[in-house]
């Protein structure tokens, strides 16, 4: 990305107003587009899209290749005929506008969908079948998997019957006998997901709206991907892991985070030429634009801990592939646009492997003048940005900006006013001269929380690391992305030559 400068918000697609519960591939995903052209913004990062698990965390997803359910719009089924709007409006997805009740949603979603399946008459559509064909790499694993687990009540695959937890043929051809109907409202639902989210990303790349996604390091243990091929991780004879992953401790938590996710066998990826990882990234490049690599660092070196520990305390650095898998990927894929989140503890062969694969790393402004960031607070402050990075207020794993300010110490308050030079400002005054400080940035990416924008406190923050109940819930409201806002972020956008300056088509067709 040498010399380019552009800008772009933070929001996820479960944060999108939506009438039946939670953002999705609906009309409101269309207006947001429109909104970012109309605002001068050229990238729209989102948080991972793959079906989630207990917790609701993208980050700990069913499946690394599939979609979401929760994002398929019911508004185009019922265009299509397969749902009426009675039907829809009759289900109980919550009441608060700016909140997503996931409870409320699985209880309902689901009997909709498979009423949409149901109607659809779908193995007779030729291009359900030739999705089918083109994704046969994960598809009959993922949608055997999720059939099954319903058969035996949601449990982890980690406790089913021996023959089909441990994948013996016999059990196999069983199971896709008996749950032939459910594997295909299974592949009905990825099919429909794919459908409609190909014409949501076309209409983003009309506008000049590049879609930046993210991808988790690890898979769930409880995920297809594991299930499916349990050689690639660290797995035992019965398919326990025997060690999984997570963060040391450092200022943030005491105890660090255990995450839980399996480890890979790397020797194993390098034998297969990282055949795995080849296909996920490729996947990943047909359904973005950009693809941001969480926990960069773990290439590097990764945390391991023993599986059943309790906290992260007792665990222990381990090699990652480190360029090898990078100088695989950009010979088989070719040249891609990839972001390395390399936030957290750094050390010089971290920066090193950032360093040589030639991918922008992140800066993100709060942990500048944070004293519980790790020892790098001065690679943050933006006098010391390269263009070859992209530049936050906060991520998505962040307080909001206005949280962070009023959370901080008064000597670091201090030192955020002293940077900015403004002793005057009230705290949102301060925070709108952040937003300004990393648009001037060299960074050649600036990407903002949309939360940051509309000035909002914690009660907007997307996740809190290593709590559960409360994260990955808030909404964006019908007009919270004013007109007024829109026109202020053209002229930031504008004044520091980050403008999205694509022709719009609709316009031209008007001419």
């Amino acid at each position: 990305m040498e010399n380019q400068r552009e800008c772009g918000v933070l929001l996820p697609i479960s944060s999108l107003p939506s009438k039946y519960g939670i953002g999705c591939f609906s009309k409101s995903a269309y207006e947001f587009v429109d909104q970012l052209k109309a605002a001068g913004q050229g990238c729209w990062q989102i948080l991972p899209l793959g079906p989630t698990s207990y917790g609701d965390s993208p980050y700990q997803s069913f499946s690394t290749f599939a979609g979401n359910p929760y994002f398929i719009s019911l508004e185009d089924l019922i265009e299509e005929g397969v749902l009426t709007e009675k039907e829809c409006d009759a289900v109980d997805f919550g009441s608060r506008e700016d909140d997503v009740d996931y409870e409320k949603i699985y209880k309902g979603r689901y009997k909709l969908l498979r009423k949409a399946y149901e109607r659809s008459d779908i193995s007779k559509n030729p291009d359900f079948v030739r999705f089918q064909q083109e994704q046969a790499h994960w598809l009959g694993d993922y949608a055997l998997f999720m059939a099954v687990k319903d058969r035996f009540a949601g449990i982890p695959w980690t406790e089913w019957a021996e023959d089909i937890r441990l994948r013996w043929n016999n059990a196999l051809d069983y199971y896709r006998k008996e749950l032939y109907f459910e594997i295909e409202f299974q592949e009905y639902m990825q099919f429909k997901f794919y459908e409609q989210w190909a014409k949501l990303k076309a209409y983003a790349n009309r506008r000049g709206i590049r879609i930046i996604g993210d991808i988790p390091i690890y898979v769930a243990m409880d995920s297809a991907d594991t299930w499916a091929n349990p050689g690639l991780f660290k797995l035992d004879e019965n398919n326990e892991p025997t060690q999984v992953a997570g963060c040391p401790p450092d200022g943030f938590s005491a105890t660090g985070q255990l995450w839980g996710n399996p480890l890979y066998r790397w020797d194993v990826h390098k034998n297969t030429g990282f055949e795995w990882w080849i296909k996920r990234l490729a996947h990943c490049f047909n359904m973005y634009d950009v693809v941001r690599i969480d926990h960069f660092r773990g290439f590097d070196e990764y945390y391991a801990i023993p599986y059943g520990d309790k906290d992260a305390k007792r665990g222990w650095w381990e090699k990652g592939p480190g360029m090898d898998l990078f100088r695989t990927v950009s010979y088989r894929l070719g040249h891609k646009d990839i972001i390395a989140e390399d936030l957290g503890f750094m050390t010089d062969s971290v920066k090193r492997l950032v360093e040589e694969s030639g991918y922008p790393n992140m800066k993100v402004i709060e942990f500048a003048f944070d004293e519980r960031d790790t020892g790098n607070a001065s690679d943050y402050l933006p006098h010391n940005y390269t263009n070859n990075c992209v530049v936050y207020t906060g991520t998505h794993d962040n307080e909001t900006l206005l949280g962070w300010y009023g959370d901080i110490t008064p000597e670091e308050r201090h030192m955020v006013r002293e940077y900015l030079w403004n002793f005057h400002d009230d705290e949102k005054g301060i925070c709108r001269n952040m937003i300004r400080l990393v648009m001037g940035s060299a960074a050649g990416r600036c990407i903002i929380p949309i939360q940051d924008y509309l000035q909002l406190d914690n009660s907007a923050r997307i996740n809190q690391p290593s709590t559960l109940g409360t994260n990955w819930k808030w909404r964006l409201k019908e007009g919270q992305f004013s007109k007024e806002l829109q026109k202020e972020m053209l002229t930031l956008a504008t004044r520091f030559g980050r403008k999205n300056w694509t022709p719009d088509p609709l316009e031209e067709k008007m001419e």
